[in-house]
């Protein structure tokens, strides 16, 4: 799963990054780097609270959705994936059958982003979930 966040600076402070998508989830870091792995690790914490109090993960938007926002104005913003599909417990291995053109566009897909097919599977399912649950 892809999150956009905002990565903002104080003169006196460390990086901050806000979630837009996750509100009340954020971290800090001394550098970009620092601030963009604990950011990782912030959303992860978050979303498994979600998925262990039984609420609906949202779709992350799209940078263009949040950019025009007064409270992302001075931010610079960025991308960062997370594999949900290791959260909230065990993961269980599954016999599925999928037509082999849609395994290899699936494959393709999760590769260009960076996550692996059980990733995109638990992506998918969660989004679908989310919007038939509303």
């Amino acid at each position: 799963m892809r999150f956009p966040v905002v990565i903002h600076k104080d003169p006196e402070s460390d990086y901050g990054v806000s979630v837009p998508d996750l509100p009340g989830c954020f971290s800090a870091g001394e550098t970009v780097d620092q601030a963009l792995t604990a950011v990782v690790e912030a959303i992860e914490a978050h979303v498994e609270g979600m998925l262990l109090d039984s609420e609906p993960i949202p779709t992350p938007k799209t940078i263009e959705f949040y950019k025009d926002e007064p409270d992302f104005a001075s931010g610079i913003w960025a991308i960062v994936s997370v594999d949900i599909s290791k959260l909230s417990g065990r993961s269980k291995r599954v016999n599925v059958t999928i037509p082999e053109r849609l395994l290899y566009l699936m494959d393709q897909f999760a590769a260009e982003r960076g996550e692996t097919r059980s990733g995109l599977i638990a992506q998918a399912t969660i989004e679908y979930l989310a919007m038939h649950n509303q």
